[in-house]
């Protein structure tokens, strides 16, 4: 998984600096909890509501500016998103559990690190799609495509993070 064309530039440096670790273990704990994320988006842009408006009501591309720039970041939004993707608190402690087994750190850590990293993605994301064809979910198609077919993309499909995730909202 390429973490640099999931993020904004300075993306992995702010969640660090947000998060008060390196970062080694900010990039860790991202490559960890981004199968989740996405797999969550992807289902949400599938289903029942608008994935999109979701996260223009709550400030489309600014969602990623508001954590890589210099004013306090507003996580109230990414828990927001996160409620939508993932259905509850519960769901978002377990993606963060799993994420500490196979990454190593803490889960308390990945847990504080889930709106962050969400609001990252869905923003930079939003920032990709401006204007195009099928925006943010046609978007997000082709970067959960390119994962399901390339290595290491085997965790949103039938195993890992995307499979648990799966499992646990009853998708599968």
């Amino acid at each position: 998984m390429n973490l640099d064309e999931l993020l904004p530039p300075g993306g992995i440096d702010a969640l660090a600096g947000q998060l008060g670790i390196s970062h080694d273990k900010a990039r860790t704990g991202a490559a960890a909890l981004l199968p989740s994320i996405l797999s969550g988006m992807n289902q949400r842009a599938g289903g029942a509501g608008n994935l999109e408006s979701e996260v223009h009501s709550l400030g489309g591309a600014q969602l990623a500016h508001n954590v890589t720039g210099p004013q306090p970041t507003d996580v109230s939004k990414g828990n927001a998103l996160l409620g939508s993707l993932f259905g509850g608190k519960d769901t978002s402690r377990q993606v963060a559990g799993q994420a500490a087994q196979t990454s190593g750190l803490d889960a308390g850590l990945l847990k504080r690190m889930l709106p962050v990293l969400t609001m990252l993605v869905a923003g930079h994301l939003s920032q990709r799609a401006g204007g195009q064809q099928g925006g943010l979910g046609g978007v997000l198609g082709s970067v959960v495509g390119g994962l399901g077919s390339g290595a290491g993309g085997g965790a949103l499909g039938s195993g890992g993070l995307g499979g648990m995730l799966g499992s646990v909202l009853g998708k599968r």
